[in-house]
């Protein structure tokens, strides 16, 4: 539907629908505020006491076809391996690139 951007406007139909806007936007702050609050119970904030946690990690020794890559420091297949360095020093292909 076009509108007539020139026409004189009814000042109560504006009224009206401010009114009505600033309803819904009350009405719509107070959920929003409830969800956000919700969210945020689940995140721990950096920094947070963990003291009293138990961390559940099964670490596995590094396997004969890995091998520590010397400017990323992870464990990487060999597979990955890009070149070794003169003083013998492995690098994977990430790094390498």
């Amino acid at each position: 539907m076009a509108q007539d951007y020139d026409s004189p406007r009814n000042k109560d139909e504006d009224e009206e629908s401010l009114q009505a806007l600033g309803k819904s936007a009350q009405n719509s702050s107070s959920d929003i505020d409830d969800d956000e609050n919700a969210i945020a119970e689940d995140y721990e904030l950096p920094g947070a006491d963990l003291s009293n946690e138990d961390a559940s990690v099964t670490v596995i020794p590094m396997q004969g076809d890995e091998f520590i890559c010397s400017e990323c420091y992870l464990v990487k297949h060999r597979s990955q391996l890009a070149y070794t360095t003169p003083d013998g020093q492995p690098v994977c292909e990430e790094c390498a690139a």
